[in-house]
């Protein structure tokens, strides 16, 4: 293959991983911990996990996937993620996510197993390595050298992500205003969904320790873009030229290392083994976590695994902010005192001193808690405004009255759990 120069690499980045279009489709990627009913704080065994995975009734658009499309993998740690085919509109997105997470739930339960929603593994049970891919053996060789905190993600930590189109080259949908939009909720959807205060048994002192994980990681690869880009896809090249490389891909039984401290702009311009490709460039952009990540569309990656259906209350919260014109004005505006504006120094997110506040103290922070209800609030008209909509905007309401407007998050209902000894067994799958 050609070898790659750094403008090619910039120029392919800015336009594959930005779409240019009207806001239309929806996604979701939900993760789950898997329990095991009769023994859940011992690991679950492999091979009840891979019947399940059998048993599923698969079939789809593609002969390949659920009835509805959703893709199922598993993650390093044995967790279980269903990820949505991309839908037109909210409403489809959750109907068919539904019908999905239905069908895996019944394959998981015939085997006696549970799926767990929570940011953190809350039981006190070892964590291991359930996949041998090369891939996850570099991930897991990278992130070590650094502390605990990679190999906690990889195998103790699981996420709600919401898929939105990236959006139009200018107006209320303009690209620049969701990515900056999108950012600037990260916070406020951290702290309101903050579900992770448990980690082998014990509180952490975080209402949201996956987050706390991510912000201590590789900050090459976590933190959000430079804010004083004024192009989103200038800055997301740069960001990707900047980033270490994580591994070199090689023949089966070599390791996939890769020199200490290489990112991708060194390799292009000589360093390494041999030149890069454009393949080689695909691999590292699924190589980098930051909060929102742009992949043609934009990838919320910052709220935690919720109870239940408590995913739906993620989505549809996400999607009227971002999507609906007149929402979004509400939400820049409640989370404006929230941050500095945009292009001034200091930590970038998940560091910043707001990120911290919103994964340790969540909805107990005051202006955290002003900012989710008034986002909540401008969800709830924009909602009121989608025909057929009126299911997701209870549920909706009923969340935002359970936790925003009592300064609670689902973490805090696991933390009563632990004081009253109930978490001895996974949480209940109720939905909020």
């Amino acid at each position: 293959m050609t070898p790659l120069t750094e403008s090619g690499a910039r120029s392919h980045v800015s336009g594959v991983c930005f779409k240019i279009g009207p806001p239309r489709l929806v996604g979701v990627e939900v993760e789950w911990f898997v329990h095991d009913e009769r023994c859940p704080s011992r690991p679950v065994r492999p091979e009840l996990l891979h019947a399940a995975l059998e048993s599923l009734p698969l079939g789809g658009p593609d002969g390949t996937s659920l009835p509805s499309g959703s893709r199922v993998t598993l993650e390093p740690g044995g967790q279980v993620e269903l990820s949505s085919p991309p839908a037109t509109g909210l409403l489809a997105c959750v109907e068919d996510t539904r019908r999905d997470l239905t069908a895996l739930r019944a394959a998981f339960a015939a085997q006696g197993l549970r799926l767990t929603g929570t940011g953190t593994d809350p039981l006190a049970r070892p964590r291991r390595m359930v996949l041998d891919h090369p891939r996850y053996l570099a991930m897991e060789r990278f992130f070590d050298s650094a502390g605990p905190w990679g190999r906690i993600m990889m195998t103790g930590t699981a996420s709600v992500q919401v898929c939105l189109d990236a959006g139009e080259a200018g107006g209320p949908h303009a690209i620049e205003r969701r990515w900056s939009l999108a950012h600037r909720l990260g916070p406020v959807l951290v702290a309101a969904f903050a579900n992770s205060p448990v980690l082998d048994g014990s509180p952490t002192g975080h209402r949201s320790t996956r987050q706390t994980v991510w912000s201590r990681m590789d900050p090459t690869r976590t933190l959000a873009p430079e804010p004083d880009h004024g192009d989103p896809r200038e800055a997301w090249a740069q960001y990707v030229l900047d980033a270490r490389v994580l591994c070199v891909r090689r023949p089966e039984g070599l390791p996939w290392t890769a020199p200490a401290g290489l990112t991708f702009g060194d390799w292009i311009g000589g360093a390494g083994e041999r030149p890069p490709t454009l393949d080689d460039l695909e691999y590292h952009r699924t190589t980098l976590f930051p909060p929102v990540r742009p992949r043609g569309h934009l990838e919320l990656r910052m709220v935690d695994a919720q109870p239940g259906d408590g995913w739906v209350v993620v989505a549809a919260l996400v999607t009227a902010l971002l999507d609906d014109p007149v929402a979004a004005d509400a939400a820049l505006a409640a989370v404006e005192p929230l941050e500095p504006p945009t292009g001034a120094h200091g930590p970038r997110a998940p560091r910043s001193e707001v990120w911290r506040r919103a994964a340790t103290l969540a909805m107990a922070d005051p202006e955290l808690r002003r900012a989710a209800l008034a986002c909540f609030a401008a969800a709830d008209a924009a909602l009121g405004r989608l025909p057929g909509a009126g299911r997701l905007r209870a549920a909706v309401a009923e969340f935002a009255e359970r936790y925003p407007a009592r300064g609670r998050c689902p973490a805090d209902d696991q933390l009563d759990a632990l004081r009253s000894g109930a978490l001895r067994t996974p949480p209940e799958e109720a939905a909020p």
